[in-house]
């Protein structure tokens, strides 16, 4: 039977049984944490906050602990799973340049089943919470969410026929992404209520089967394998096989002129600093409304969770619209930052629910970098390059991801005992230097709308001819 080139499914399906997990996460880590402090049952309430019932002096010294411990916990799992994470990734990512994409989306499907599996096992035999450490290490050694995302996204980029479809296809990607994610933390809080933790644990593991089922049987692959070089069968495959990753990671950047290695740098640079500020203030947001004056509860983090994926639904159209009109990427980018700044400083000064809710509205366009950056990038190099540009993508996002964590976690549990929205203001703050570097290429006047041009590759797997694209933004 012949497969079919449609990689969204398998994006689908991920987020939806990833992120049914991931704001779980928090909550089963605090619920946790709290009985292991308190020696007592975590405080349920159907109301929309316990706060006006858990008000008195010992109650919020309880809730700051817990709230410290809890991050704690998360830069420890971080922290640990970093590494392999980000040599998985690198050396995946770069060999599906050679080996395929699909080698690339499995193996992190593999090691996410192996992170929920044990998850279940903790929360169905109620064994020591920090054995989640060991479980992030574990589905590490299979890469991660970044592994995942670098080999669709390469895989996209591999069947976009030109520059503005591939920029509309890596934001549809981004929005199912968004949307699916919503949906499943909605989910999470009614299963929380109706079930405990056990059955998102297990649903979450049936749509990762399926996923794993739709990517080996179904999904075709783009890469086809080169024959072997008959001249090069006394090297080791093994050894043939990193060198080529490395080299092709090398190439990207070692190649071109001085202006193209500028311009690759400035904005790989932005991503990277926008998904800092991006990782970390949003990875806070179910804390902080886990915390004093909101003190919401599983229902109401579900609802603000799914209410967040219309800046997913917003921000796709945005960039279709922007598109559409032929507006220069760079200018999305921009508005795209201005609108995480805006909505990072009305967090900062929420303290009523309602207000909770309404700064998602600043944020709706707080999208649209994301995918707009990885299509000007993806747009400067080869066809052949894809692989590798996506690795470096990745392993920057892993690498970004952990430090990010880890360092809002730090400042977060410093400050929350005096002013918990301390940290939104520092994310805010810290777009203002990838900003910067997008306005330079707005006065730099780089053009990113030429079309994509196709590049030989000789017998060996190498590239015999990679400036056309380069060539096109000088």
């Amino acid at each position: 039977m012949k497969g079919v080139y449609l990689v969204e499914p398998a994006v689908g399906l991920y987020s939806f049984s990833a992120f049914l997990i991931f704001p779980l996460m928090q909550q089963f880590v605090y619920r946790r944490l709290w009985e292991d402090i308190t020696n007592t049952t975590y405080p349920e309430f159907d109301n929309v906050t316990r706060c006006v019932k858990n008000s008195s002096s010992n109650e919020t010294n309880h809730h700051e602990e817990v709230q410290k411990q809890a991050s704690l916990l998360s830069l420890y799992s971080e922290l640990f799973s970093a590494i392999p994470s980000f040599i998985v990734t690198i050396l995946l990512v770069a060999y599906s340049d050679r080996g395929g994409r699909k080698i690339a989306i499995i193996m992190p499907v593999i090691g996410t089943l192996l992170y929920i599996s044990g998850l279940l096992a903790i929360s169905y035999f109620e064994l020591n919470i920090y054995l989640t450490i060991v479980c992030s290490v574990v589905s590490s050694l299979f890469g991660g969410f970044g592994t995942f995302l670098g080999g669709c996204f390469a895989y996209v980029a591999d069947i976009s026929k030109n520059e503005h479809q591939k920029t509309i296809r890596l934001a549809g990607v981004d929005m199912i992404l968004g949307v699916l994610a919503g949906v499943a933390s909605l989910s999470t809080g009614y299963f929380l209520k109706a079930a405990g933790f056990n059955w998102p644990f297990i649903t979450s593991l049936v749509g990762l089967l399926l996923l794993l089922l739709y990517v080996i049987f179904v999904l075709e692959e783009t890469v086809k394998k080169a024959p072997p070089d008959a001249s090069r069968l006394d090297t080791p495959p093994q050894v043939s096989a990193i060198k080529q990753m490395f080299y092709s990671i090398y190439h990207v950047f070692a190649s071109g002129d001085c202006r193209f290695r500028t311009i690759l740098i400035m904005l790989l640079v932005a991503f990277i600093i926008f998904a800092f500020a991006d990782i970390g203030g949003v990875s806070l947001i179910t804390l902080y409304e886990l915390n004093e004056p909101l003190c919401w509860t599983s229902i109401m983090i579900g609802y603000g969770s799914a209410l967040s994926t219309t800046v997913f639904l917003t921000s796709f159209f945005g960039v279709m619209a922007f598109s559409y009109c032929k507006v220069p990427q760079t200018i999305i980018v921009m508005v795209g930052f201005l609108s995480f700044i805006l909505g990072m400083i009305m967090v900062s000064f929420t303290k009523t629910t309602e207000m909770m809710f309404l700064v998602r509205i600043p944020m709706l366009l707080a999208a649209m970098p994301f995918p707009v950056l990885r299509s000007m990038m993806s747009k400067i190099v080869s066809k052949a390059e894809q692989g590798a540009l996506f690795a470096c993508i990745s392993c920057s996002e892993s690498i970004t991801n952990t430090l990010s964590i880890a360092a809002f976690n730090s400042i977060y549990a410093a400050t929350v005992g005096w002013y918990s929205g301390l940290i939104f203001l520092l994310s805010a703050g810290l777009c203002i230097i990838p900003s910067i570097l997008i306005g330079i290429l707005i006065v730099m006047r780089v053009d990113f709308s030429s079309k994509d041009k196709e590049v030989p590759i000789d017998e060996q797997g190498l590239f015999q001819d990679q400036n056309d694209n380069r060539e096109a933004i000088n």
